[in-house]
């Protein structure tokens, strides 16, 4: 199972960044296989991939739409 993990801070106190990169890193046993931080407005998303079916990189997450307004992270499949 994936890790998912991320930071809502609104008044700008945080290094999200940091922050969820040091989260990540607690999570690594569950997505050994790509872990990633990505910042958006407010919040900063963190995610670690276990890579058990689908093992291209196309897959890895967080997903951002094509015009970088939307970030979607998961654990699961969508059919």
């Amino acid at each position: 199972m994936c890790g998912i993990n991320g930071i809502w801070d609104y008044e700008n106190k945080f290094d999200g960044q940091t922050l969820v990169a040091k989260m990540n890193q607690s999570l690594i046993h569950r997505g050994p296989d790509f872990q990633e931080v990505k910042p958006f407005d407010e919040v900063t998303f963190g995610h670690t991939r276990l890579a058990i079916i689908d093992l291209d990189s196309r897959s890895n997450q967080p997903m951002t739409s094509a015009d970088g307004n939307l970030i979607l992270t998961y654990n699961g499949e969508i059919y």
